[in-house]
């Protein structure tokens, strides 16, 4: 099996913000969506989808709006 290689994007292109009607935050990147009780927990759920479609994580958790 041939080994994918992974392409880095930044925290930057992660918009994270705060659900209303709900206790905790989500994240959106290249349409995956993932929710967490804080910030930092919404955009570390966000590895596995985004290493699916080739992306990987990198930087810092944005600031929530």
């Amino acid at each position: 099996m041939v080994k994918k290689t992974l392409r880095k994007i930044s925290g930057s292109k992660v918009h994270i913000f705060k659900i209303k009607n709900r206790s905790g935050y989500a994240a959106v990147c290249f349409n995956n969506l993932t929710e967490g009780k804080t910030p930092q927990q919404a955009f570390e759920r966000l590895y596995h989808p985004l290493r699916r479609m080739g992306f990987e994580l990198s930087g810092s958790v944005p600031k929530a709006r």
